[in-house]
């Protein structure tokens, strides 16, 4: 696995207990996002390198999350139906904050639209929405810290989905290796991807998606 781990308890050290942040995992120019699939989609994503196949649709809104517990919590460490397979999607950072670029928020918020018709006008042309949900630890327990998941159709998720992806990894193993801890009540040694807060030097995008910090 490409991907650095490292134990949950010392994770906590290097996070911000609240706020909106985008916390993920970096390497040098890149970032990690997640998804979840069932295996006939990620069998094809795996050995493809792309998101696609017969049981795949570009028609549909498909969200990615770039924190693992928030992950974890959504597809209940790979146990829930249609997605028993997870896979990390690395992308460079500069397509990361092309995505949020041509965000909008799922829902109105006043604190970053002018008004209702801006939203609707925005939400009406642009292809990825934005949601900041509670995070989670490991339990499924609701933070005080929020995470961020964004959903990509159209054009953009199909540029996404074939042409941006540096690497499709299938971390499902290491899923279950880490849920098998969990349920023997071994959360002591948990391990994580090393995931930090991802900054944004964009203050103008910052202020439009709500990012704090």
């Amino acid at each position: 696995m490409k991907i650095e781990i490292e134990n949950y308890k010392a994770s906590r050290s290097y996070l911000p207990e609240a706020g909106q942040h985008i916390i993920a995992h970096q390497q040098d120019e890149q970032i990690v996002v997640y998804q979840a699939y069932n295996p006939s989609i990620a069998s094809f994503a795996v050995a493809n390198q792309i998101l696609g196949g017969s049981a795949y649709s570009y028609n549909r809104m498909s969200w990615i999350k770039p924190n693992f517990l928030w992950m974890m919590y959504r597809c209940g460490w790979g146990e829930k139906h249609n997605q028993e397979r997870v896979l990390a999607l690395w992308i460079n950072k500069s397509v990361f904050e092309e995505i949020l670029a041509n965000a909008v928020l799922s829902s109105y918020n006043p604190k970053y639209y002018l008004n209702q018709e801006v939203w609707k006008n925005e939400l009406a042309t642009k292809e990825v929405r934005l949601q900041w949900d509670p995070d989670h630890d490991p339990a499924g327990n609701k933070l005080t810290r929020r995470a961020i998941q964004l959903g990509l159709k159209g054009k953009m998720l199909e540029q996404f989905g074939k042409h941006q992806l540096n690497l499709i990894e299938d971390i499902t193993d290491f899923v279950k290796e880490q849920k098998l801890l969990l349920d023997k009540g071994h959360s002591d040694q948990l391990s994580v991807p090393v995931e930090r807060v991802c900054n944004i030097d964009n203050p103008v995008l910052k202020e439009r998606t709500g990012i704090e910090g």
